[in-house]
């Protein structure tokens, strides 16, 4: 018997979900490593100097695997959403 259900795919959606994943990460090695995880997230956006996100677990090369304006679009949409 064939399954004529078609499974839908979207990138948005994983995009997304990468972004999440990445902010969250890099939020988490800030704080463990005793820095205000916002302001210091904040300064890397409004000047994109990776130097505020610290180099502790690798954040300083994911969060530079995120496009700034990609960025301020999904904290915008998600802020508005909620």
């Amino acid at each position: 018997m064939s399954d004529n259900r078609t499974i839908t795919f979207s990138i948005k959606e994983d995009r997304e979900t990468e972004i999440k994943r990445i902010l969250t990460a890099v939020y988490d090695s800030l704080k463990e490593k005793g820095y205000d995880p916002i302001n210091q997230i904040v300064g890397y956006i409004l000047s994109e100097d990776p130097t505020y996100i610290t180099n502790h677990n690798n954040a300083r090369s994911l969060v530079r695997k995120i496009d700034r304006d990609e960025l301020l679009q999904e904290l915008v949409k998600s802020y508005l959403d909620n």
